[in-house]
């Protein structure tokens, strides 16, 4: 799964996954995607860090306090790249940080990674 507000990066990353075979759903905020995360069961959430309404930290963590989605890998998505970021993002739960742009190897990378242990 894909939550971003832009539309471009989510159609980026989309296209990239499908590429490699991943079935992908796409949200454009928290609120969106806390609904199809109940519908669909993703194996792995990527999710924007600034969104209006409902911020990828507040996503997180309200995935993370599901008893349902505790063990689904979440990677937060940022053009910002700073230390406190990244640890606001440990906190809430998630797994892993990847700075936008991101590439396709980073995108598969995270995926392996993440996967691989849920495995």
């Amino acid at each position: 799964m894909v939550i971003d507000d832009s539309k471009t990066i989510r159609r980026t990353a989309e296209t990239l996954l499908r590429k490699e075979g991943c079935e992908v759903i796409t949200a454009t905020d928290g609120f969106e995607a806390l609904a199809l995360i109940a519908d669909h069961r993703p194996d792995i959430i990527f999710i924007d860090i600034m969104m209006p309404r409902l911020d990828g930290y507040q996503t997180c963590a309200l995935i993370k306090n599901n008893a349902s989605f505790r063990h689904t890998p979440v990677i937060m998505l940022s053009s910002k790249d700073g230390l406190f970021d990244r640890a606001r993002g440990r906190i809430v739960g998630s797994e892993q940080y990847l700075t936008k742009p991101f590439t396709r190897d980073e995108l598969l990378g995270a995926i392996r990674r993440h996967l691989a242990r849920a495995a």
